[in-house]
């Protein structure tokens, strides 16, 4: 995929928010004035086309504010001061769910004792000490309002002699050492001379151990990165003035750091990561200009494809867009109504707000860096401990830490952690004796060894006239392949068609038949026209495995074979088949992954993928989607999941599950208190009800894989990734949860990326060993690659069926394929 296209998937899989008062917002609420994400250029005399970026704004949301009326004296969490500024603070929205004290069997301890010790090196650094004083905290209104942050803040700066010059504030919380009185009105002036009331309320007293009081040492920590002469853009941080330029692609390279402070099992810890950004050093006005402005018929569809679902910073605030659509037809002279309701055009706004000249040039086409995860752990370690030594020899910073009573070590966190023992794969009559290093066993998936292969007597093979070689490539390769396989496969119903989307769909109406087992279409180019065509058609018209393969990928002979033995192998999974499995002690259990995916083309539909398994060895399973407008509750669809995966249990076994195992990712910063609250006792109540005195063992287990923890092994007295199947779970888990992470697979280039697990409901009683040990089984049952996976199979199987669905078909797949892989 390209680097458009995975920006455009990234942008796509997230939720959209709201503006902030004042600013232009979404299209979605106003169809006659879309809002514009920033000008390139300050507005002509003449109109212009304008780009929206409607989408990903990465920025305080719009939040009603309940009047600070009653002064709260509390050691405890403070929901709404933590929740209401929403991106910045999604690391502290679930702060607060304490999950661990629901669950008797780990309430004294959760870590595991099997496998063998390892010494681990991590990204986090110790908070040595902390101030032993109340913190006091604000709540700031400004009449008349202020929307830039950076004007509040500075004209609050201006009230210091009053309130102190030891202050943080993040635009609307504003944290003091000392107490006032209840509210405090003072008076501060713009630089245009305008006076502005500032109306500062005590709104609570917070302890040293309160857990608000993270927030504010994260407050603490961006002003130092801010004295570092560091940009924030969304979460992170990062230094422009370091940044490495590459002219011959116009592009520049800023690194930077993803921070933040957190309570953790012992100690209050800085978890730190490095993170880049790319910048193309091309505005969005000279990305169309290069491609023809206005002078070509087709110049407004390029540029839509071009552009649609790029990520783009406005560099006078340093916030991130994703442009969502164009809006040809309107303006700088264009209106948008404001959050007070009066109407404005585009260019008064911008004008009224002093950002005109600044904002010249200033809208940028961007993306994230992947090569940064390419960095080897010694690297890795090596640039977080130069940021480590810079942050405790700069003057200015040691002295911001010294005023607050804060103080953090000087070297990155040492401590032990276990590796599990290699699982053995199983196959038809033996083991498959792998490598556990690199987690891969590939090579021994040659001969006669799945554990079930699937025969294929009826299929079409539908080919466009100019790749005949490819086809012919095809057959002959899959012919040979299948036969060492122990699959019988009969001889392909070939059509031949033009190469269009026409030529496909035809083919497939006038010779897909109810005795059709499955269909293969091979693509002259990637063409994700007619690939949701054909994929739709298949799992929803006419339900048929089928098999999409790209012409080009069969041209190379020194790879051909290995391709097509890829080929066969998911052809046999959609078929029913199955490949490998690893031991499973328990029986009668049921494994449940389910994913979100947000589909913003089909109507802002979540879609969410829902997978179980079926038998004891974890090689068949059921899966169902469900396809839900934004607003509704995705759960109230996966009760019906659920309902049909016990009743497709039921009907192969007889009998149904004693146990249920839930993983559950697709979960958000700031979700998990919804989930434990409403998600978890919908699944109760289902499971219970599927029958009169059912009450199996439910556990429930969130799984995150975007996360900054990080883990280097030390052997030799060098750092490098740790072995498959390490398990942490001590020092950086969260004492009031009960969780932990591991290291299932292997990479050959950079550093590993572990995955954290928190079990959030259970009733199943699994000792702490065999619930780590039973996730890292899960990870080898993932039949699309021999190998390790990040996270458990139920999980990437629940992922491909919602990527798909909100990709290419926007509806649910027809039950006739529930019992199939066909999604792989």
């Amino acid at each position: 995929m390209t680097g458009r296209g995975r920006a455009r998937a990234r942008g796509r899989a997230r939720s959209v928010q709201q503006a902030p008062p004042g600013q232009p917002p979404p299209a979605a609420a106003r169809p006659a004035a879309p809002r514009p994400a920033a000008p390139s250029e300050p507005p002509p005399l003449q109109p212009e086309p304008q780009l929206v970026g409607r989408g990903r704004q990465r920025g305080p949301p719009a939040v009603e504010r309940p009047p600070a009326e009653v002064l709260q004296l509390s050691a405890g969490f403070q929901e709404v001061s933590i929740g209401e500024r929403g991106g910045r603070r999604r690391d502290f929205l679930d702060i607060g769910v304490n999950t661990r004290e629901t669950i008797e069997h780990v309430k004294a301890s959760k870590t595991g004792a099997s496998g063998s010790q390892i010494q681990l090196v991590t990204n986090h650094i110790k908070l040595l000490s902390r101030p032993q004083w109340i913190l006091y905290q604000y709540h700031v209104d400004f009449n008349p309002p202020m929307e830039s942050r950076r004007i509040r803040s500075s004209l609050l700066n201006q009230l210091s002699e009053t309130i102190g010059k030891i202050q943080a504030f993040d635009g609307t919380v504003l944290f003091l050492p000392k107490r006032f009185n209840k509210v405090l009105e003072l008076i501060s002036e713009t630089q245009d001379k305008v006076k502005v009331r500032v109306t500062i309320t005590l709104t609570n007293e917070l302890p040293p151990s309160s857990p608000t009081c993270f927030q504010f040492y994260n407050i603490i920590f961006r002003r130092l990165l801010r004295m570092m002469e560091m940009k924030q853009i969304g979460r992170n941080n990062y230094s422009p003035k370091d940044g490495t330029l590459i002219n011959e692609h116009k592009i520049n390279i800023w690194p930077g750091f993803s921070t933040s402070i957190l309570q953790y099992e012992t100690s209050i810890m800085l978890s730190i990561d490095i993170s880049h950004k790319v910048m193309r050093e091309q505005t969005a006005l000279q990305f169309m200009d290069s491609y023809g402005l206005g002078r070509t018929p087709d110049f407004q569809d390029v540029i839509f494809k071009e552009l649609v679902g790029l990520i783009v910073l406005t560099k006078f605030n340093n916030r991130t867009y994703r442009v969502d659509e164009i809006a040809w037809n309107m303006t700088p002279l264009s209106t948008f109504r404001k959050s007070d309701g009066t109407e404005i055009s585009f260019a008064k706004y911008y004008k009224a707000v002093s950002l005109t000249d600044k904002m010249r040039n200033d809208f940028r086409v961007m993306r994230d860096l992947a090569v940064y995860t390419r960095l080897a752990p010694e690297q890795r370690e090596r640039q977080l401990s130069r940021f480590l030594k810079r942050i405790h020899t700069e003057a200015n910073v040691q002295k911001e830490l010294r005023d607050w009573g804060l103080n953090f070590d000087t070297k990155l966190l040492n401590f032990s952690g276990r590796v599990a023992p290699p699982e053995k794969i199983l196959q038809r009559d033996r083991s498959a004796d792998y490598n556990p290093q690199f987690a891969d066993w590939s090579r021994e998936l040659r001969g006669q060894v799945l554990i079930s292969a699937q025969n294929l007597n009826n299929w079409l093979l539908i080919y466009p006239r100019r790749n005949y070689d490819a086809a012919n490539s095809l057959i002959q390769n899959l012919s040979k392949i299948t036969q060492q396989m122990g699959m019988r496969m009969n001889k392909a119903i070939t059509i031949e068609i033009e190469d269009s989307l026409g030529g496909y769909l035809q083919a497939l109406k006038h010779n897909v038949s109810d005795r059709t087992e499955m269909v293969v279409c091979i693509l002259s180019s990637i063409s994700k026209t007619k690939y949701d065509a054909i994929k739709k058609y298949l799992c929803v018209d006419h339900p048929v495995p089928s098999q999409c393969v790209v012409a080009r990928t069969l041209g190379k002979p020194q790879t051909v074979m290995s391709v097509c033995t890829k080929i066969a192998l998911q052809m046999n999974c959609k078929l029913g088949g199955e490949l490998w499995s690893v031991e499973i002690p328990m029986d009668k259990l049921m494994i449940i992954g389910i994913d979100i995916y947000h589909d913003t083309l089909a109507g802002k539909k979540s879609i969410a993928g829902f997978v179980a398994s079926m038998n004891k060895e974890m090689t068949r399973w059921f899966s169902r989607c469900v396809v839900q407008e934004q607003k509704q509750e995705i759960v109230d669809g996966l009760k019906v999941c659920m309902q049909a995966a016990l009743h497709a249990w039921f009907k192969a076994n007889k009998s149904l599950p004693l146990r249920i195992l839930i993983y559950r990712d697709g979960v958000g910063d700031g979700q998990l208190k919804t989930l434990v609250n409403y998600e978890v006792p919908q699944f109760v109540d289902c499971i219970r009800s599927a029958h009169k005195d059912y009450d199996p063992k439910l556990t429930v287990v969130v799984v995150k894989k975007r996360i900054n923890a990080r883990f280097f092994a030390v052997q030799g007295g060098r750092l490098q990734n740790p072995p498959p199947g390490t398990i942490v779970d001590t020092e950086v888990t969260r004492p009031e949860w009960y969780d932990f992470f591991i290291v299932s697979q292997s990479v050959r280039q950079g550093t590993v990326s572990p995955t954290h697990y928190n079990v959030v409901f259970d009733t199943g009683n699994l000792k702490p060993d065999h619930m780590q040990r039973l996730t890292y089984k899960l990870c080898h049952q993932y039949f699309n690659w021999p190998g390790v996976i990040r996270v458990p199979a139920p999980c990437q199987y629940a992922h491909k069926l919602a990527f798909l669905v909100g990709q290419s078909i926007h509806r649910e797949p027809h039950t006739n394929l529930a019992g199939r892989l066909y999604y792989l």
